[in-house]
């Protein structure tokens, strides 16, 4: 196998490095998160931090890069307290990729890209149409890294929509059948597949597939 120290790593060209130590900890989550802001222009972004904190209370977190620029999406979260993330659908990845380039401040994503908002109930800000699960969430704390000057943000799930054809009679959600992609490094979009899924591990008892006699 390749050897690569961190010597090395700190010697690397910085696009080199972006690229190896992005992809080198496996497959990541691929998400849009929308926020709208007080004077109503909404913003769209891709996030591949979004992770599963707790389910009791439902809670995730996502990291936030470090605040020395704008970044409108943490500054609509911190101003309505509210946001909406939407998975990414192997349809989607052209224009949710689109949605990392440097635009200005106060630029919505939504008007660069074919992206389209929807709205539910009486929830203000949007979702991204099309995504076949949804959550609106809303902000809870967050904490600084100063390793590297970045932002946990955390929040709790107050509404969740899925499409319903993705759900088992015992909650889980199969979201491969949604088409629904994750991201491996900063730029490259897979299409994962069940290859099969297992009751709750118990010690000293043989491992059980919920598809596999």
């Amino acid at each position: 196998m390749k050897h690569i120290s961190r010597d090395d790593i700190s010697k690397m060209e910085k696009i080199e490095r972006l690229n190896l130590i992005n992809s080198c900890t496996g497959y990541k989550s691929a998400n849009l998160i929308a926020t709208k802001s007080v004077d109503e222009k909404s913003n769209v972004a891709i996030f591949s931090s979004i992770t599963h904190l707790g389910s009791d209370p439902a809670l995730i977190g996502f990291i936030l890069r470090p605040t020395t620029v704008p970044r409108d999406t943490y500054k609509n979260i911190r101003e309505t307290g509210f946001f909406t993330v939407n998975h990414i659908t192997v349809d989607m990845i052209a224009e949710a990729h689109h949605t990392s380039a440097n635009y200005e401040a106060g630029i919505s994503e939504f008007d660069k890209t074919k992206l389209e908002e929807e709205y539910k109930n009486d929830i203000l800000i949007p979702f991204v149409k099309g995504s076949p699960v949804q959550l609106y969430c809303k902000y809870v704390n967050e904490y600084y890294i100063k390793e590297n000057d970045t932002i946990h943000l955390i929040a709790s799930i107050e509404n969740l929509f899925f499409d319903g054809n993705l759900q088992h009679e015992d909650g889980w959600l199969q979201i491969d059948k949604g088409n629904v992609v994750a991201l491996n490094g900063l730029d490259g979009y897979c299409l994962p597949k069940l290859v099969d899924r297992f009751q709750y591990a118990r010690k000293d008892m043989p491992i059980k597939s919920f598809f596999r006699k």
